[in-house]
């Protein structure tokens, strides 16, 4: 019995944790519309942003993974010059 309580309460937890996280990268992504001239600081937050819930082992947005996949395509043409 007290095993599946805690068990209930770490799963409540986590999902109340990526319900944060998503509020968060929700709020990044409109700052991001705001302010687009720091897109390396937005990109880093995102990055960061990701990585915990990675570390929640929840599912990622695949739009955000793109994002991020797009924006580091983006900044390693413009480090070589393209």
């Amino acid at each position: 019995m007290m095993l599946s309580i805690a068990k209930a309460f770490v799963e409540e937890s986590q999902t109340m944790a990526f319900d944060d996280l998503k509020a968060e990268l929700a709020l990044l992504l409109q700052e991001m519309e705001n302010q687009p001239e720091d897109r390396h600081e937005l990109y880093l937050v995102i990055r960061e942003k990701l990585n915990e819930i990675r570390s929640y082992g929840m599912p990622l947005p695949e739009d955000l993974v793109r994002f991020e996949e797009e924006m580091e395509a983006e900044f390693a043409a413009d480090k070589t010059g393209g």
